[in-house]
């Protein structure tokens, strides 16, 4: 039988997975690389390169909202309940909603609507892959 329009909506949706399955289902993992090994990458690829380094910086965006939220929330609720397990929870949630929050501000700030973030992600993947495995 074919797919039935459920599978179709979802798989839609995350149609994205599609162009990481060959680096996450492999036999072998493919080794962790550092942040010289990115940078290497950023100044080869004239096309992604910029790309992957603006994403990279809207990163830090996003941590600095989650710190921000994460101590602002739980500061907020140890001021008001005293309560242990009240300010771990709005801890978590400060994180995620400060997180979520810069990652938006990253998004306008760097434009990251007009970009490919996906596809230069998916060009380092296959030049680490590449690198790693002797053949670049």
């Amino acid at each position: 039988m074919g797919e039935s329009r459920e599978q179709s909506f979802w798989g839609e949706r995350f149609s994205f997975l599609q162009n990481y399955s060959r680096f996450i289902k492999r036999d072998k993992p493919l080794p962790s690389w550092s942040s010289s090994d990115v940078d290497e990458f950023i100044t080869s690829d004239p096309v992604h390169g910029p790309t992957l380094k603006t994403a990279r910086e809207a990163v830090n965006f996003a941590i600095t909202g989650s710190v921000i939220g994460a101590a602002s929330t739980a500061g907020t609720a140890w001021k008001y309940s005293r309560s242990l397990h009240g300010t771990g929870l709005s801890l978590a949630a400060g994180a995620v909603f400060g997180w979520t929050f810069g990652h938006e501000v990253a998004n306008q700030w760097f434009q990251l609507y007009r970009l490919d973030t996906m596809a230069a992600q998916v060009k380092f993947m296959e030049w680490w892959e590449k690198k790693t495995e002797g053949r670049a």
